[in-house]
């Protein structure tokens, strides 16, 4: 990130931007109903009362038929991680699930802002958080406001090894949570932003970050960056105003100026993703395939992957992290907890899986960082002109 280009830093992290002014509210509005109208979703208001609407019909309705007949696109980063999905989850006897070809991307920060509050009232409640607009900006409150360690963390078997104290989930398990995650209910999937009509837009919100692994430094080093595609119902945007309040917007993944590919020097070639998915705790153990106690084995009984009653739910019905990643580069991570600060953590993680890959840099409190001993010898050498004498 250019931090002396004021128009990279308004983009990316909102500087200069007054989220409560009502021309930069009016504006962003009518960008969403501008995304919002070409992906036939209910808008907010009246068409009239939108310039954009009424002079670019037209081109919108391009946009429209070309969103159609892009329907199963994926933009590169998106290819990226369907690809793994596609080759990590190939002979595990399941459907493997398809990443979101539709959602709202969220290019400009901002946007999530905007779309987690409805334009005429200044609240929002749903199943999961209480938003309000505050003369600082907005404030959000989730209903899980507090984490937890115990049972949280969960990887999936096939990849790099798994450490003893996490727990581990078979292939197929996984594929179905993912499935699971990308189909929520309706009600999770509603846009705040059109809450306070009774046509209400439903979609997948996203997201592309590009956290810095490794620090430019002058005549040594140029930095790099992984890049991570965040996958939110609806309901949730905020905890996507909350994530890249902090690492910053990416822009839109589907331009070409943003496919880290494209620009190898300044990539780690790692890829990560997040879907959010707090519904995913009322599935039960059954549902998922996971054994009963009498065919489980020692591990799977330990960690809780097999039942005695078919209605337990997984991780007994408790929030949980469940990731599936490699030696490749590629990190898939779902999250069945809508605590902002999962969100966070990921992102350092995320970072700190790239940074032990790409070796030479580590993340900032080197908490997964592999380490070894070295030893400082000296550079220059001479013969003494003391001989010490020995018996």
């Amino acid at each position: 990130m250019n931090l002396d280009d004021s128009r990279e830093l308004k983009r990316r992290l909102g500087f200069g931007v007054n989220l409560n002014s009502d021309e930069d509210r009016r504006r962003l509005a009518e960008v969403i109903n501008a995304k919002l109208w070409f992906r036939g979703q209910p808008i907010v208001g009246e068409e009239s009362d939108f310039a954009l609407l009424k002079t670019s019909k037209h081109l919108l309705a391009n946009l429209q038929e070309k969103n159609r007949l892009l329907a199963d696109y994926h933009c590169p980063a998106d290819a990226r991680i369907q690809a793994f999905l596609d080759r990590y989850l190939a002979g595990c006897g399941c459907d493997i699930p398809r990443m979101p070809t539709s959602a709202l991307q969220l290019e400009h920060h901002g946007l999530a802002r905007t779309l987690s509050l409805p334009p005429d009232k200044d609240s929002y409640t749903s199943e999961y958080l209480d938003s309000y607009r505050i003369e600082q900006g907005v404030l959000h409150n989730p209903r899980s406001d507090r984490r937890t360690t115990k049972g949280v963390f969960h990887i999936v078997e096939g990849g790099l090894p798994i450490p003893h104290d996490k727990k581990e989930v078979s292939k197929a398990v996984f594929a179905a949570l993912l499935a699971q995650a990308l189909s929520p209910p309706e009600s999770v999937m509603e846009i705040p932003f059109t809450s306070s009509q009774q046509e209400r837009a439903r979609l997948f919100v996203s997201l592309l970050l590009r956290p810095e692994v490794m620090p430019g430094v002058g005549g040594i080093c140029e930095e790099r960056s992984l890049e991570t595609r965040f996958f939110a119902p609806g309901s949730l945007v905020a905890n996507l105003d909350f994530v890249e309040s902090i690492f910053g917007n990416a822009g839109d993944p589907y331009l070409t100026e943003n496919d880290a590919a494209l620009d190898p020097f300044h990539w780690t070639g790692h890829t990560g993703c997040v879907v959010l998915a707090p519904h995913l705790v009322s599935i039960g153990k059954k549902e998922l395939g996971l054994p009963n106690v009498s065919e489980a084995t020692d591990r799977q009984k330990r960690d809780g992957m097999c039942w005695e009653s078919a209605d337990e739910r997984y991780n007994d019905g408790g929030g949980f992290k469940l990731v599936c990643r490699d030696a490749s580069g590629v990190m898939v991570t779902l999250i069945a907890d809508n605590y902002f600060g999962y969100c966070k953590k990921e992102v350092k993680t995320q970072i700190s899986f790239s940074a032990n890959l790409l070796g030479n840099t580590e993340e900032e409190h080197a908490g997964g960082a592999v380490a070894f001993s070295s030893y400082d010898l000296g550079e220059d050498f001479q013969l003494s002109a003391y001989v010490k004498e020995v018996d």
